[in-house]
């Protein structure tokens, strides 16, 4: 996994430390014992860092001191904070398999569930993920719990889904609750719509999150259009207010905000080498790489152009192993603690809902990293304008 090795003695410690970049990197000390725990870090100069850990100690200083316990040093140069980060999570993971996530401090990514497995499904805020071969859904990341609850919150205001949390067990005696009295909900739990009118709703729902809105913005539009060519004027103007409340609600959903199992992009990040930049593949959440991806062409790719160059790039990711829930969980957490940051380095592009990815934008942003420029403003999830009335 690293891929640099010095061996360390200390009483010839000259010769190593100028060895070491002084650069940023993953780093890994092994002692003399082969049952001892190794230390691992990330660092944004090797050199210094190895210099302050296995230097002559100062007299009475309180610095951890590793002199005389290491015996060689294993790195690995990196271009980037995300690329330390994930290669640092990496290597945690390998090394601590038992705790590696206390050591990370890894906070879980909050998500919109879709109870599907649920006989009258529901919507909830969660941060865990159950079986990834289950029937339930899952729409992130978010920077909050309190970001994901708002959105969620104000997009059911739009549909009559159940907000209750209780397995229901319909009864015409039950009394409902406030959301039945206001309309706001079919009430299935005292037998207020058919089980398949429900589902219908619920059909509705999940569209609406699966596009980000878009599905239910043509709905309300065709009912719009529908009432101004009967000339139901009022109808119109209401089903237009309507719309008018829904686009504040879509124009908080963050780019990254999608449907988990349908969640890929590309990320591009400050490389090592300088002459190329890294890549990084996200496909349902889950991260890998980095793969290099040169600046220059080679002899043999100069005819070719730099969208094909890019998708030959992206071919060649090695095929992902199967995920368990923990890890998409904690790949979700690593991509949402960087995306959300108020200054983030690198830059990262969504497929559509075809999985298509935008090759011209990603070209644009390949030659802004490796130019060290500005990222382009981040592209609204709604790309389409509300039909005017």
């Amino acid at each position: 996994m690293l891929v640099f090795r010095l061996d360390f003695i200390s009483t010839n410690d000259a010769g190593t430390f100028p060895a070491a970049p002084a650069a940023p990197a993953v780093f890994l000390l092994r002692g003399h014992d082969p049952q001892a725990e190794p230390y691992v870090s990330k660092t944004a100069n090797l050199r210094r860092r190895l210099q302050r850990l296995l230097g002559e100690p100062a007299e009475h200083s309180k610095k951890l001191n590793l002199r005389d316990r290491v015996g060689s040093i294993e790195y690995t140069s990196t271009g980037s904070d995300f690329e330390s980060s994930f290669l640092l999570y990496q290597l945690l993971r390998s090394a601590f398999p038992r705790t590696y996530a206390n050591r990370l401090r890894l906070r879980f990514a909050p998500l919109v569930k879709l109870h599907l497995e649920n006989e009258f499904p529901r919507a909830s805020i969660t941060t865990r993920l159950s079986r990834l071969s289950g029937r339930n859904v899952y729409y992130g990341p978010f920077a909050s719990r309190a970001a994901a609850e708002k959105f969620a919150s104000e997009s059911l205001d739009f549909f009559k889904m159940r907000r209750c949390v209780d397995d229901l067990h319909p009864d015409p005696q039950f009394p409902g609750c406030i959301y039945s009295e206001m309309k706001m909900c079919l009430a299935p739990c005292f037998k207020g719509c058919s089980d398949e009118d429900y589902h219908a709703e619920v059909s509705r729902v999940q569209a609406y999150f699966d596009s980000a809105g878009e599905s239910l913005v043509r709905e309300i539009s065709a009912q719009r259009d529908t009432a101004s060519a009967n000339l139901n004027f009022e109808d119109a103007a209401a089903l237009h207010a309507r719309l008018d409340k829904l686009k504040p609600v879509m124009s908080q959903i963050p780019e990254i905000v999608h449907r988990i199992d349908r969640l890929a992009g590309v990320m591009v990040q400050r490389s090592a080498s300088q002459e190329s930049v890294n890549l990084f593949r996200i496909d349902a959440g889950r991260i890998s790489g980095p793969t290099a991806f040169p600046i220059q062409s080679t002899e043999h790719t100069k005819s070719q152009s730099m969208e094909s160059r890019i998708q030959e790039v992206l071919a060649s990711f090695p095929e992902q192993a199967p995920a368990s829930a923990i890890e998409t969980m904690e790949h979700l957490a690593l991509l949402k603690r960087w995306f959300y940051r108020s200054s983030r380095a690198g830059e990262i592009f969504f497929a559509d809902e075809k999985q298509t990815l935008p090759l011209r934008r990603l070209v644009r942003g390949i030659s802004r990293v490796y130019r060290g420029e500005l990222s382009e403003p981040e592209q609204p999830k709604v790309t389409n304008t509300l039909p005017a009335s």
